[in-house]
């Protein structure tokens, strides 16, 4: 099968932990060299964000990413990129006419209003994935919120446009359903984790306190690591490393963690914050399994990856219970619920399970059983391709 994947502003070659570098960007790796290794031809498209790229690099011999030209070729935050979406659309138009693939797998709800530009007219079925919803981020960020005013409304036409909505966890089906979204065009498919480098068993970092947390993933302040920091205060004997962001030379001249330095410094606790910067993805897992708890306790999480990729290291996660982490955590059998907005109770929750060594160890075994059986990129490409299957022979059937 000839696949193309879509993803405008999140390209799998990124350095992870910068503003608009994240989750995304791993699952469309992730997603695209797991469908290659299962026979498929892959092309990933996104946008050329430097002059200096070339115009097609390998992730693998089958998989192939292509930097289209769309608006400045620089660094552009995501939500300044919908007026270059029709030239991104009119890029994908050009190379489709000529080599159609057989499915689009549009990333993000820009990449479904430049596949739907480019496939008009054209008989290409397209599986959409939002990853993040506007009407979610809007009702939790609300002023702060900075996407386009239109982004709801064109979400809502790319659900109802494409042939199959690919939702991340059963949360996000809710929300689709409340957009207009028929509940038959809607597919729960999960995000992976690669089982091979994420395993209990390897190298860890070393540590400096008794109990060490780690918060890995982007810095912005809607994440609330301010919440862990001021727990920190409530743990005996314990550090927090913070993972993310700008590489580490830069990290002073963050915004974001002058924020939560300064947090830290009121808290008392300025000596127990390590912050790393940006981690290569490859020392992701010895990072992990250097810590006895992952923590994620944001307002919202459409799937979360990092608590997956933790539970498949043996480390039991502390999240907050929204979103993706309702289907991938269970309480008190992978991680605990914690509600991100009260730190005395993450502190004391924490405490609890640590002080259980017993319990503690049994939560770490189940979560790496869990995700081994459930979330591995093979399951995960293997379920993607099903709904790649149906959402062309529904296109068919409308063609004959």
């Amino acid at each position: 099968m000839k696949i193309a994947l879509v993803s405008e502003h999140a390209s799998p070659l990124a350095t992870l932990g910068g503003e608009d570098a994240g989750g995304q960007n791993v699952y469309v790796s992730a997603l695209a060299v797991e469908l290659g290794r299962q026979g498929h031809e892959i092309t990933v498209y996104t946008r050329r964000d430097s002059a200096g790229l070339p115009d097609r690099m390998y992730l693998t011999e089958a998989v192939a990413v292509e930097h289209l030209r769309a608006g400045p070729e620089r660094m552009i935050t995501k939500d300044l990129l919908l007026p270059h979406m029709p030239e991104f659309g009119a890029e994908l138009r050009q190379r489709w006419r000529i080599d159609p693939p057989h499915v689009v797998h549009s990333h993000f709800w820009m990449s479904g209003i430049a596949a739907l530009a480019a496939t008009a007219g054209i008989n290409i079925p397209i599986v959409h994935t939002f990853h993040a919803l506007g009407i979610v981020k809007r009702r939790h960020q609300g002023e702060n919120d900075r996407s386009p005013k239109e982004r709801i409304r064109l979400e809502r036409n790319i659900g109802r446009s494409v042939e199959l909505v690919a939702a991340t966890c059963t949360d996000e089906v809710n929300e689709l359903i409340g957009l207009g979204i028929p509940r038959d065009r809607i597919r729960v498919v999960p995000c992976g984790v690669d089982i091979a480098t994420f395993t209990p068993d390897g190298p860890a970092l070393p540590r400096g306190k008794a109990v060490r947390l780690l918060y890995l993933g982007r810095l912005v302040e809607r994440k609330r690591i301010d919440t862990i920091v001021r727990a920190l205060p409530g743990i005996a004997d314990a550090e927090l490393i913070i993972a993310g962001g700008p590489p580490a030379a830069q990290l002073t001249d963050d915004a974001n963690v002058r924020r939560l330095r300064l947090i830290a410094e009121k808290c008392g606790v300025q000596d127990q914050v390590l912050f790393l910067g940006n981690v290569a993805h490859v020392d992701v897992p010895k990072l992990i399994r250097s810590a006895d708890l992952v923590v994620n306790v944001p307002p919202y999480e459409p799937f979360g990856m990092v608590p997956v990729e933790a539970m498949a290291c043996g480390v039991p996660v502390v999240v907050s219970p929204i979103g993706g982490h309702l289907d991938t955590v269970v309480d008190g059998k992978t991680g605990i619920y914690v509600s991100g907005d009260q730190p005395e109770e993450l502190a004391r929750r924490i405490t609890d399970l640590l002080d259980e060594p017993a319990r503690y160890h049994e939560l770490a075994s189940q979560a790496a059983e869990r995700t081994r059986a459930l979330y591995s990129w093979g399951r995960v490409a293997k379920e993607m391709l099903r709904v790649y299957r149906h959402a062309m022979s529904a296109t068919m059937r409308i063609a004959g």
